[in-house]
């Protein structure tokens, strides 16, 4: 065999094994494309599509590092002894999902906490947990008389706010008005002792704003003390602030309102610049409520308190807060209590 057919017999050869190789080549697929988040701008900034739905979703929250002043204000069980100064760390994540249908936007909100007083000492809530949609709303949440004015003096309302409750809520513009039925197990129970049940009470909210002013109206019935409680409260823009006035009223102690019989308070938020608030503020207390729910009835004494609340906004998203407070009144010792508090939103 000479040379020349030696070639050819070899390139023959190799054109069958590469013919071979070529039908039996694995192809890759295409790798399908990615769906990228779409920013949602229908509920506001924030939002953002959940890919593969339609549903918008807002995830926010805030860091906040506090430290407490009062007397006794840490009490260690364990070991034992008292501080007049407790400093905690909280967290908190707030998700909102919003979607169309053909009932308006359906809103479902979770709210996740957890506080750490230290190490060893943690606690997880649910802070709140709702749907909303039409005006209805169903879940935990806080009630209106979780409202206040913007300082840190006014005490306008007692116990938990934050109940298992059914709500609708009607909105006009700037007003609004509703009723809502709560399951009142946080609250003031007769000290008669009997088992604590499942309270139900019953609110009405109004509110609103016209021009420079905002008010509002609400009330509260407690069906198992039988017993009911009326708030008033309203802010007006006057020169460099903002003056807010409340007055609240209890028919007698219930899980609404026990404080005192009756109350007024006042404050005024100065903006002093664009970051600075100052915020004095007082409250006077008619048949003051000094043991804090543990009997049926007001006592006949009056008590007084005053405070100042001081707001700065450190640069975008973080902000500081001080505020101090004095209470004073008959046949109750005077009491100074106080917080610092850092706070980073986003």
């Amino acid at each position: 065999m000479n040379i020349k057919s030696l070639l050819l017999g070899s390139a023959a050869a190799l054109a069958v094994v590469s013919g071979a190789q070529a039908a039996d080549a694995i192809v890759a697929a295409e790798p399908e494309p990615v769906e990228y988040v779409r920013v949602c701008d229908a509920y506001g900034t924030g939002y953002f599509y959940i890919p593969g739905t339609e549903t918008c979703l807002k995830i926010e929250g805030y860091i906040r590092f506090q430290v407490d002043v009062s007397r006794d204000r840490s009490d260690d069980t364990i070991l034992g002894g008292t501080s007049d100064w407790d400093a905690f760390t909280r967290g908190q994540v707030q998700f909102t999902a919003k979607s169309d249908t053909e009932y308006g936007p359906l809103t479902g909100v979770i709210v996740l906490q957890h506080n750490g007083d230290s190490a060893r000492f943690q606690n997880a809530i649910l802070d709140s947990a709702y749907i909303d949609i039409a005006g209805f709303r169903a879940g935990l949440f806080y009630s209106w008389w979780d409202d206040g004015l913007s300082g840190e003096t006014d005490v306008l309302a007692s116990h938990e706010t934050l109940h298992n409750s059914i709500r609708y809520q009607y909105e006009s513009g700037d007003f609004y008005a509703g009723i809502s039925v709560d399951e009142l197990e946080d609250g003031h129970y007769p000290d008669d002792g009997s088992e604590q049940p499942n309270n139900v009470g019953v609110a009405l909210g109004l509110g609103g704003k016209a021009g420079a002013f905002t008010y509002q109206v609400i009330g509260g019935y407690d069906t198992d003390n039988e017993e009911g409680a009326i708030r008033a409260m309203g802010t007006v823009a006057v020169g460099p602030g903002t003056l807010g006035l409340a007055a609240v009223w209890a028919s007698g102690q219930n899980s609404y309102y026990d404080a005192s019989e009756w109350a007024i308070a006042a404050e005024y938020a100065i903006q002093a610049t664009d970051k600075l608030k100052i915020t004095p503020g007082a409250e006077y207390f008619f048949n003051y409520n000094e043991d804090d729910g543990a009997s049926n009835d007001f006592s006949s004494d009056d008590a007084w308190k005053v405070g100042l609340t001081v707001d700065y906004q450190i640069t975008d998203n973080f902000y500081a807060k001080a505020s101090v407070q004095y209470l004073d009144g008959d046949n109750i010792d005077d009491q100074t209590s106080g917080y610092f508090r850092l706070q980073r939103a986003f």
